[in-house]
């Protein structure tokens, strides 16, 4: 039924009035004759799709698609290819966010150039999932989901435009299970309102919280492991975690889980955490994380969800610290604004004589050699000695941490 209702003008369409309402940005650009190239960012089933349709509708250029799934380098130079024997072109390309970046610096040049118009669909946010010379070439418009206005005017255009409904009516007394059912997703919307009508060959069709979900047979999650519903719930269920609040992490674990997560997915999701979030604070936590990530590779649904259930209410519970997490990422700062420093001369591997004799290896202290398995001396280079990157987290296992830097390093590193 989606496809057999898609809307061919912008006055058909239900929703995104600021792009393509009478005084929307992508309705004023089709006025003036000039398209841009642009990237259409939102969830699935809102319009990404249909307004591409109906730019090609209006414009009369040569229109391809394709779909970043399946299609490769190869594709999208036989379509620019032949938009340039035309002169021009649209090129459609759905779930953009999937081109890897070789795929995505194939389209720059005719883009540049106005070989083709980009029309570019993603759910995710385009800042990182496209490159920033290919999105700067393009306007990024947002689109917004549907609320319950717009989904309750797509049945009545499902029944006034399909073919198959024109002659029926529907009556709709409760919203509340097709509205979570759908979750804002117009697809997924017709595709029940349709599954409703075929059940049932009366005139009227009874649109109610009890038929939908026998229809549906079961209430499930709003999930869409495709979609921006998955980033923001794993976004939920890791700041659940990292905030020490196990019910949160349990509760956002069983709407992935009822949503068909992959258990690999949110084990290595586990994983992450228990090194960024937790670290050093409880090193056990990465131990058993990896542990999590192997058993239920093993095992696999339904029985994984315990063993999930017991890692991600540990990780919660545990002490945190992202000390290690923000050294890496200040080591990586430096070296981005230091450049390849020389490594100090006595911490060189010196293999031969003629390294030894320009002096590779001197001075080197062998820290089992002395006391306590510690030789003071500096390991940096000599532009950035004596830098702190890693700063113990203050909890009591990292405390002991900085208590043995202090009593090693005199108080050195300023620890």
């Amino acid at each position: 039924m989606a496809e057999r209702i898609r809307p061919s003008k912008t006055e058909e369409l239900i929703g995104q009035d600021h792009l393509v309402g009478p005084e929307g940005v992508i309705t004023r650009s089709l006025k003036m004759g000039t398209v841009p190239s642009m990237i259409l960012w939102g969830p699935p089933g809102i319009g990404k799709t249909t307004i591409a349709n109906i730019i090609a509708n209006q414009v009369k250029m040569p229109f391809y698609t394709l779909s970043a799934v399946n299609a490769g380098v190869k594709d999208v130079r036989e379509v620019i290819d032949k938009a340039k024997r035309q002169r021009h072109g649209i090129l459609f390309i759905d779930e953009i966010h999937r081109f890897n970046k070789g795929q995505q610096d194939a389209l720059l040049g005719a883009v540049e150039k106005g070989a083709i118009t980009l029309i570019g669909a993603t759910t995710e946010n385009p800042s990182f999932e496209v490159n920033s010379a290919l999105l700067s070439r393009c306007q990024v418009y947002t689109l917004k989901p549907l609320g319950e206005k717009e989904l309750l005017a797509l049945i009545h255009r499902a029944f006034n435009v399909d073919e198959e409904l024109k002659h029926r009516k529907a009556v709709v007394s409760e919203t509340e299970a097709l509205l979570n059912i759908s979750g804002g997703d117009a697809r997924k919307l017709l595709n029940i309102v349709e599954l409703l009508s075929e059940s049932d060959t009366a005139e009227i069709v009874a649109i109610d919280n009890k038929r939908v979900m026998e229809v549906a047979q079961k209430r499930v999650a709003i999930y869409d492991k495709g979609g921006e519903q998955h980033y923001d719930i794993i976004s939920a269920f890791i700041k659940s975690i990292r905030g020490s609040d196990p019910n949160a992490a349990v509760y956002y674990m069983a709407r992935m889980i009822e949503g068909g997560e992959d258990v690999k997915f949110i084990a290595r999701r586990l994983l992450i955490l228990a090194s960024e979030d937790i670290g050093n604070a409880n090193p056990t936590a990465l131990v058993i994380a990896n542990n999590t990530f192997q058993a239920v590779n093993v095992i696999g649904y339904p029985e994984a969800e315990i063993i999930l259930s017991q890692c991600a209410t540990y990780l919660a519970c545990s002490p945190k610290s992202n000390a290690s997490y923000m050294a890496i990422k200040k080591a990586r700062s430096l070296v981005a604004n230091t450049g390849d420093l020389p490594v100090p001369m006595q911490i060189r591997n010196a293999p031969t004589k003629l390294m030894k004799d320009q002096g590779y290896g001197k001075g080197y202290k062998y820290a089992h050699d002395y006391e306590g398995n510690f030789a003071e001396m500096e390991f940096l280079p000599d532009e950035i000695k004596n830098t702190v990157l890693y700063n113990p987290g203050k909890n009591a296992r990292e405390e002991e941490m900085r208590k043995r830097m202090r009593m090693l390093w005199k108080e050195k590193y300023g620890y």
